[in-house]
C-alpha cells in the first residue's frame, strides 16, 4: 500500500519553492508519491487573481514532466465550488483504495485548522505532515488547541521557502525577469500566453 502526500493550493503559478518542499517531503519522509492538488478555489481565498484551473494544472504537468514520483490531480474541478478538503480527502480515499493519503501543508495552515469544515474529522482520519514556513506565528485559540490535541502531526524539517505566487506575478506584472524562480518550462508558457502581465 503506497503512502501518497497529498499537497493541496492553488499553485498560481507552481514555482520552484513548490518543488523544493515537494521533493523534500518525497525524499525526506516515508511518502512514496506526492500529489499537487489543485484547487479551483480556496474558501479561504480571493479567487480574482487566479489563473484558470485548466491553466494551473498544465503548468504544474509542465513542472512535474516525468518525474515518475509526482502527479497532478484536477479531482475538485468537477465538483461544486468552494471545494472542501475534507470532500476532497475522502472521495480521494474512496477511489483509491490501494493507497493512504497524508496531508502536506504548510505550518502558516496548520494554523487556520480550526476553521476548516469538518477539522476534526480530518485530523481523526489523516496525518499531517508539517512545513516550516518564514514569520509564521501561533496565535493563542481553543479551537485550534483542541483540533491540534487529536492531530497527528510530523513536523519536516524542510527548507524555509520565502516564495510567493503573489511575489512572482508581481514580478511579472512590473516586468521582471522572473524565470528564476519557475520551472524553465513553465515561465516559457507563461511568457508565451501573458499570463499575469
Amino acid at each position: 500500500m503506497s503512502k501518497i502526500g497529498l499537497f493541496f493550493g492553488s499553485f498560481n503559478p507552481v514555482h520552484i519553492g513548490h518543488f523544493a518542499i515537494a521533493g523534500y517531503m518525497k525524499e525526506f519522509t516515508d511518502l512514496d508519491e506526492l500529489w499537487f492538488v489543485v484547487s479551483p478555489q480556496n474558501p479561504l481565498k480571493k479567487k480574482s487573481t487566479l489563473l484558470s484551473d485548466r491553466d494551473r494544472l498544465y503548468l504544474v504537468d509542465l513542472a512535474i514532466g516525468g518525474n515518475p514520483d509526482m502527479k497532478s490531480s484536477d479531482i475538485e474541478f468537477n465538483r461544486s465550488s468552494p471545494s472542501y478538503t475534507i470532500d476532497t480527502m475522502a472521495l480521494l480515499t474512496e477511489r483509491y483504495q490501494q493507497h493512504r493519503f497524508v496531508l502536506v501543508m504548510g505550518e502558516d495552515n496548520l494554523y487556520t485548522l480550526h476553521k476548516w469544515k469538518n477539522a476534526e474529522e480530518i485530523v481523526k482520519r489523516f496525518p499531517i505532515y508539517i512545513y516550516p514556513r518564514p514569520g509564521t506565528v501561533k496565535k493563542e485559540n481553543e479551537q485550534l488547541e483542541e483540533v491540534l490535541r487529536k492531530a497527528r502531526v510530523l513536523w519536516v524539517n524542510a527548507p524555509l521557502m520565502d516564495i510567493s505566487g503573489t511575489f512572482i506575478r508581481n514580478g511579472i506584472k512590473k516586468g521582471k525577469n522572473m524565470s528564476y524562480y519557475l520551472n524553465p518550462a513553465v515561465w516559457k508558457y507563461i511568457t508565451e500566453m501573458h499570463f499575469y502581465e
